[in-house]
């Protein structure tokens, strides 16, 4: 006997099947070169500039839909699905049904914001959110800018400018190292509120020109760079170049954007000693020691600095901090490897394990120290800041209190970016705990 009502049910289910299509906007951008991955995967880029990487397979069926693209209601949708699914079967050499292709659209591909539903429901809106990223950014200049910035600064990543430049810059560091005297430089800086602020400008217009860098490198690479703007990074604020698209570069490409930053800050020291050799101005030394220490806090390779990036296309895997967790399974656990490391390369493999093995247990000392010594740094930083609120308040001209007011932030933030630190591993293992106590009991199957 017939069942109208699951007739019903099924009849509207083949009215609201649509032919699914590429996210308006996306953009196909090719393999992903030189990666770490047994099988290079390709990628697709989002409206957003947010970069997809995909498999093969899936790859396929995303550029078979828009090559099979038809306008809305010109063509029965299971006909049209047929069609795609045989010629993804071709391509790939396996056999795939409009059914599946329905599956992959709609548990793969939609979800990860390629393209529309098979019932033609838009797809999210998918922003990154990695681990220990750059939270509230906001744009300040468009790609215009961006690019007009970066046409003016390419011509300095050609070969032989390059060659000069780094001698010239590890000239310049030589010379006021072993030549002048750092620390009575830094001596006099302290006394003068106007040395001070000026050595804060010198950095942060240092940081600046760090970020037309990557801007530069990208262009010169021919890929185009995003926006520039601002953000925070634990608590500390930062700027940011988006340089998503030098992943459509080889690795020799994504190293050089990656060190772009560092290149162009080894220009700033090196004007920085020529204007001392032109002034004579006491505090330019500080400014030079201050934008080395930046140098030497982008090339580590802990959070997400450029060392990290430099370490991560290195050898071809983009987000090294999801590989923790499995490594340290299989590592401490002695559990099989999981899907996430099979797919990667032998020496990849080696390399992230190493990264992990060694970058886990120095923050794990780090943070002990630091959690140790946080009254002392609490007390320290009090005495400090009501030594610089009291001398300020004892008559200080405007710019003695405006100096007074930078230093005190200064020795805020580090405080509170300890305890964020602390408190987002703290709920990381809340939620972790949590989630295994609230997870369902595995019963052994029984004999029959």
């Amino acid at each position: 006997m017939s069942d109208p009502a699951g007739q019903a049910t099924a009849a509207g289910a083949r009215a609201a099947l649509t032919l699914p299509t590429i996210t308006e906007g996306a953009e196909f951008a090719g393999e992903f070169k030189n990666s770490g991955y047994r099988e290079p995967p390709q990628l697709v880029c989002l409206p957003n500039r947010q970069l997809v990487r995909l498999p093969p397979l899936l790859f396929l069926v995303a550029k078979t839909l828009h090559d099979h693209r038809e306008p809305a209601g010109t063509k029965d949708v299971t006909a049209a699905l047929d069609t795609v699914a045989a010629a993804v079967s071709e391509q790939a050499g396996a056999r795939l049904t409009a059914e599946q292709l329905v599956y992959l659209v709609d548990h793969k591909l939609a979800p990860l914001g390629v393209t529309t539903y098979s019932d033609g429901t838009p797809p999210p809106v998918v922003k990154a959110d990695p681990f220990l990223g750059l939270k509230f950014k906001v744009a300040v200049f468009p790609e215009s800018v961006s690019w007009f910035v970066a046409g003016l600064f390419a011509w300095l990543f050609r070969p032989l400018i390059v060659a000069v430049a780094v001698a010239g810059v590890i000239a310049g560091e030589v010379w006021v190292l072993t030549t002048r005297s750092i620390a009575e430089a830094l001596q006099q800086t302290l006394l003068a509120p106007v040395s001070i602020l000026l050595i804060m400008a010198l950095g942060v217009l240092s940081c600046a020109f760090h970020e037309v860098g990557h801007a530069a490198a990208c262009r010169y690479g021919g890929v185009r760079p995003g926006v520039m703007g601002c953000g925070i990074y634990l608590v500390w604020p930062a700027f940011y170049t988006d340089i998503t698209e030098s992943y459509r570069l080889g690795r020799a490409g994504r190293l050089r954007a990656d060190l772009a930053g560092v290149y162009f800050n080894g220009l700033f020291v090196a004007g920085l000693v020529l204007l001392y050799l032109a002034t004579g101005y006491e505090p330019l030394l500080v400014a030079v020691l201050y934008v080395n220490i930046e140098i030497i806090q982008q090339l580590l390779p802990t959070l997400r600095f450029d060392g990290y990036y430099i370490m991560s296309d290195l050898i071809g895997i983009p987000d090294l901090f999801k590989y923790i967790g499995p490594i340290l399974r299989r590592t401490l656990l002695r559990r099989p490897a999981d899907e996430r490391l099979r797919d990667l390369k032998r020496w990849p493999q080696v390399f992230v394990t190493a990264w992990v093995l060694t970058i886990v247990p120095l923050l794990a000392v780090q943070i002990g120290l630091i959690v140790t010594q946080i009254p002392n740094l609490v007390m320290k930083d009090w005495w400090m800041m009501r030594r610089l609120a009291a001398s300020a308040s004892a008559g200080a001209s405007p710019l003695e209190l405006l100096t007074s007011g930078l230093q005190i932030l200064l020795l805020a933030l580090p405080l509170a970016g300890v305890l964020l630190i602390l408190y987002m591993m703290a709920s990381w293992l809340v939620r972790r705990a949590v989630r295994f106590v609230n997870a369902p009991v595995q019963e052994t199957a029984s004999g029959a």
